[in-house]
């Protein structure tokens, strides 16, 4: 399974994108702020993560789906992220809620997404039917 993420709508203090799921729309997305600037997935030339606050550098990274321990439920999982740990994909609202993770849902209200728990569900589903087929599930961050 490949899942890509468009951002696009890098603000003050949050960015917008679009998720796709094998080349199909699946929903809109709200991180953090970027502050991978010049966009090369890693942070360099004066960039500087600030914990809480700052959205995963570009890249693709492989997804597993586990036990969150801070949410007790499945929740797709990106791997080996530079200079972060624990980076999830799961529900929320605003930008106060990422925490450096991937918020899934509608982004039909200004520096926000809702609706997001039934795109959640939905996600986690399809990542545990790709496990259990035997794919790898990735994520490309555009």
């Amino acid at each position: 399974m490949k899942m890509l993420l468009k951002r696009r709508f890098l603000g003050d203090n949050y960015t917008i994108g679009t998720l796709y799921i094998d080349g199909i729309r699946f929903c809109d997305t709200l991180e953090d702020k970027n502050r991978d600037v010049n966009k090369n997935g890693k942070f360099d030339k004066g960039e500087k993560k600030v914990q809480g606050e700052t959205c995963i550098p570009y890249g693709t990274y492989k997804v597993t789906l586990n036990l969150s321990p801070r949410f007790k439920r499945p929740l797709p999982r990106l791997m080996d992220v530079p200079d972060f740990d624990g980076v999830l994909i799961h529900r929320g609202n605003t930008a106060k809620d990422t925490q450096g993770c991937i918020l899934v849902g509608e982004n039909k209200v200004k520096g926000k997404v809702i609706n997001s728990t039934p795109y959640e569900v939905e996600l986690v589903r399809r990542c545990a039917d790709a496990i259990a087929n035997h794919q790898e599930i990735t994520i490309e961050i555009v």
